[in-house]
């Protein structure tokens, strides 16, 4: 069977078409036949006007009508699109909706953060080697939020979406380039309190290993390794030691957008964003520490996210 994805978050939208295949052991196994993605900032403003703006969807749209011919064009089985936080905010997201409906013939699934969460950590491990009892956190650093969940190779044990994101966060504290101390100081406190909501209710202290995904924690994780350019093949699965992570996530967030821009492994849709995404990174993994009492020494990067649960999804259905 072959399946299309669409993740459309706050900061860019992303398709996977895949064959999907039945393992020795009856589980699934995807093989990608495009993977493309395209930065479209759906979300700008909406953190301030609590509305899509016209040239945001106009972006969208634009990149929807390129995956359209793509889908039809390699004779897929089964789409489905799945749309994330910016849409779940605005209050024109009736058109949104209208706009996809008459480029691709289905409806996009506005899922809720649970929902966003639980599809983030199917795509995340299925790839990646877990013992069965090891107790996993799946850090989804996006545009608009942050999903956080809790589980094992058996499945999710727990999750929480927050309203936390690389371009919110930007819009919100880190406005200068390249931010101020003060900025950075109000952005530490008000990831603080996201991170106090998530421990009232996942037991963060338990967690034996970390996996984060998305493009902020990938593309920190490209200037950890020192790479020249942007090379998924040896950024997905690395495990990079938590001091070289800080490192890394202390220098993006410290350079301007100038020097940002210099870098091979940086998309051009993230320069200006990437700075708040390395404060929320860098912060999170510090109070995982902190709760670890020194335990974890490492985090583990994913290039298979919430678009790969998407993809799963449908071949199930």
């Amino acid at each position: 069977m072959r399946v299309a994805a669409i993740d459309c978050g706050t900061n860019s939208i992303r398709l996977l078409i895949a064959d999907v295949s039945t393992t020795d052991d009856g589980g699934t196994h995807l093989v990608d036949v495009h993977r493309l993605m395209r930065v479209v900032r759906l979300g700008e403003g909406v953190d301030v006007s609590g509305v899509l703006g016209e040239a945001a969807l106009e972006r969208t749209f634009a990149a929807v009508d390129e995956y359209a011919q793509l889908i039809q064009a390699s004779d897929v089985e089964r789409v489905r699109f799945v749309a994330t936080s910016a849409t779940r905010d605005a209050r024109n997201r009736d058109v949104f909706v209208a706009g996809i409906q008459s480029r691709l013939g289905i409806g996009p699934e506005v899922v809720s953060g649970d929902e966003e969460a639980a599809l983030s950590f199917a795509g995340a491990v299925s790839v990646l080697p877990l013992h069965e009892d090891h107790k996993v956190l799946v850090v989804d650093l996006g545009g608009g939020s942050t999903e956080f969940v809790m589980g094992t190779a058996s499945g999710v044990s727990g999750a929480l979406s927050t309203n936390m994101g690389c371009v919110r966060f930007t819009e919100r504290y880190l406005q200068s380039d390249p931010p101020t101390e003060d900025q950075i100081s109000a952005a530490e406190v008000a990831i603080g309190a996201k991170l106090d909501e998530v421990l009232a209710v996942l037991p963060l202290g338990e967690v034996e290993r970390i996996v984060g995904v998305a493009g902020s924690i990938t593309t920190i994780t490209a200037h950890a390794l020192g790479l020249a350019s942007y090379q998924s093949e040896v950024i997905h699965a690395a495990v990079v030691p938590l001091e070289k992570i800080d490192a890394a996530a202390t220098s993006l967030l410290r350079m301007t957008r100038a020097k940002r821009a210099e870098l091979g492994f940086m998309h051009p849709g993230r320069v200006d964003v990437i700075g708040a995404g390395a404060l929320i990174w860098r912060t999170v993994l510090r109070r995982l520490v902190q709760l670890g009492g020194g335990r974890l020494e490492s985090a583990t990067t994913s290039e298979h996210d919430i678009l790969d649960g998407i993809a799963l999804g449908a071949a199930h259905r």
